[in-house]
């Protein structure tokens, strides 16, 4: 195969940005130089960072499901899925599948095997353009999460779990009037139903979620899967995910427990829609208030992939840093969280050619080109 010559980009490098020429073979990154040359791809000066690393997406949920009430045939919606990844820079995903949901019925609680088939078959059978991975999402309030999650723990794309209480009076909605704002507006419940439901949901908590928690963590030990805790609020939460083995504090709700957990090495991940709105939908803490303390180490696009290059602006906009320093969160330090930075993650000799190349006019970056492997994708 003959080589592909991406030259006069600026490259951002893991150390630095160079105005240089790329050079790939067989889907692999095989020379890097700081000058140009006069043949090949010329980038008249845009970026060329590496391809996007996501952990965390529900956006597969979105196509399953476009409008309320409306189930699109999944096969369609996962290859839709797909597409949405790649024309967001997403080269590496973590699909987002809960287990267990506090609504019966919810589309959380009947798909999830389909699910997870599906992105199975697309990813063995080249259906899909975009490498993708499990994030197992195990509700621990939900009496059977343990047994399901179990039947999946020596899937080979498995490769992150993270512990969820979304229990009402429980971290991301220790707000009582913020949870029934969500779920009233999502689920369009009555108030007298609301609170029926809040009652069993706790009841279903302190019942299980204690048990379900030794049982996973011990699950996740052995076989070796990077865990995540999630929406940690106070620092006995912390506490509680180190003593887990937890590797990735996901989605932290307050300012407390963002410095507990960073302080402990714990990689605290938040979400590119928080960056851009300027807070969370919740109420909690501000992912840019943590990236300006030097808090945040991975973002992640949540539920819209389309963030992610703009947030990457973004932060090295407010923090006035070097934008091959600002997409360390989006690039290697998740290949790292997840086991996979030897070979993607950054611009090196020997790693996957999996790039994006991006053209900012001052108001907007947009997307050129992405590519995986050395084939363009998007």
């Amino acid at each position: 195969m003959t080589d592909t010559i991406y030259t006069n980009y600026r490259l951002q490098l893991p150390d630095d940005e160079v105005l240089g020429t790329l050079v790939v073979k067989d889907g692999v990154i095989t020379d890097i130089q700081p000058e140009t040359v006069d043949h090949g791809q010329n980038g008249h000066g845009d970026y060329l960072l590496p391809g996007l690393i996501e952990l965390h997406t529900d956006n597969l949920e979105r196509c399953m499901s476009p409008r309320p009430k409306v189930s699109w045939p999944l096969d369609v919606a996962a290859v839709h899925h797909d597409r949405d990844l790649a024309g967001a820079g997403i080269t590496t995903v973590c699909d987002a599948i809960s287990i267990g949901d506090l609504t019966p019925g919810s589309l959380r609680m009947t798909q999830f095997g389909p699910m997870i088939d599906t992105i199975y078959q697309g990813q063995t059978t080249g259906r899909f353009s975009v490498d993708h991975r499990l994030h197992l999402r195990c509700e621990l309030g939900y009496d059977q999460v343990y047994d399901l999650v179990a039947t999946y723990a020596e899937h080979p794309l498995l490769s992150l779990m993270s512990l969820m209480d979304h229990t009402p009076g429980q971290r991301q909605f220790v707000k009582l009037d913020k949870y029934k704002e969500y779920y009233q507006g999502k689920h369009g419940v009555s108030a007298d139903e609301m609170e029926g439901f809040i009652r069993d949901r706790i009841a279903s908590q302190q019942l299980h979620a204690i048990d379900n928690r030794r049982k996973l963590v011990d699950l996740a030990q052995a076989q070796n899967i990077c865990l995540a805790s999630h929406d940690d609020a106070t620092p006995e939460h912390v506490q509680e995910a180190l003593d887990d083995g937890a590797a990735i504090a996901e989605f932290p709700t307050t300012l407390a427990a963002a410095k507990e957990a960073h302080s402990h090495g714990l990689q605290v991940m938040m979400g590119a829609p928080n960056l851009i709105l300027g807070g969370s939908h919740s109420g909690n803490v501000s992912a840019m208030d943590l990236v300006k303390q030097d808090l945040a180490d991975i973002i992640s696009s949540d539920y819209v992939p389309q963030s992610l290059v703009q947030a990457m602006f973004l932060i090295a906009e407010a923090v006035n840093v070097p934008l091959h320093q600002a997409m360390r969160l989006f690039t290697l330090n998740p290949a790292k969280a997840i086991g996979l930075d030897c070979d993607r993650g950054s611009l090196e000799v020997g790693k996957r050619a999996d790039m994006i190349t991006l053209h900012h006019d001052g108001v907007v970056p947009r997307l050129t080109s992405v590519v995986r492997q050395g084939i363009r994708i998007a």
